[in-house]
């Protein structure tokens, strides 16, 4: 189904589910996806074999599987990232941001790095914030019309270079939530928070593959006058 030789980047655009595997093993399939997949298993001390058996079974679940954005057209693709991507992440943030600061509240005297956690949280919602909105209000229907302008394209060239910090970001928030496994006294509020922290990343790495890998050629297509 998939070899070792494929980049990280095109197994997921293949199958969406693979998404989840590489997050379980902390594979970046973002911003790094041009690695394949027997160069990040050697990079996460994994077997190539177990990796792609793990690919391949995720596949065959097919839990998160959608279209393939490849062959959406344009408005359909912004339709899809809107629908799948945006508007789920606008209903977390300000959620995810308000247990973070709850929990923060009630139980970071003990623990510092729920401290640290909210301070993460809030500037990466801060910081999606305004990508997101840049992206529905300028790029989307620019796109969708079929001409990108300076000031679309220059918003999006800027979002591009930035999404290494995100990821930077993301991991630094996995590092504060102990790899989103709450200790076995942890509150319903304490699980909540690091089970919908472990769904933002995954929602944000697809998101970020998407523009890195299939919006980014949209955006130089119409620009470069392409239909």
């Amino acid at each position: 189904m998939f070899d070792r030789h494929q980049t990280v980047a095109s197994v997921v655009l293949a199958s969406p589910a693979c998404a989840e595997v590489f997050q379980r093993h902390r594979i970046d399939f973002s911003c790094r996806g041009e690695l394949s997949v027997e160069a990040a298993a050697l990079q996460r001390g994994l077997g190539v074999v177990q990796l792609l058996g793990e690919l391949a079974a995720a596949t065959v679940e097919r839990r998160r599987e959608g279209p393939d954005v490849r062959q959406l057209s344009t408005p359909e693709l912004v339709s899809f990232t809107r629908s799948h991507h945006h508007e789920p992440l606008k209903r977390t943030l300000p959620f995810v941001s308000a247990l973070a600061s709850k929990v923060s509240r009630v139980h970071g005297a003990h623990e510092p790095n729920l401290v640290r956690l909210e301070s993460r949280v809030a500037e990466l919602c801060i910081s999606l914030g305004t990508h997101l909105e840049d992206e529905a209000e300028l790029l989307f229907p620019a796109l969708v019309a079929g001409h990108v302008d300076g000031k679309a394209r220059a918003l999006f060239e800027a979002a591009f270079n930035d999404h290494l910090a995100v990821v930077e970001r993301l991991e630094e928030i996995r590092a504060a939530a102990c790899d989103f496994v709450a200790p076995p006294s942890a509150c319903n509020s304490y699980r909540t928070l690091f089970a919908e922290l472990k769904w933002l990343e995954l929602d944000v790495l697809s998101l970020i593959h998407l523009e890195n890998y299939v919006l980014r050629g949209r955006v130089a297509a119409v620009v470069g006058g392409a239909a």
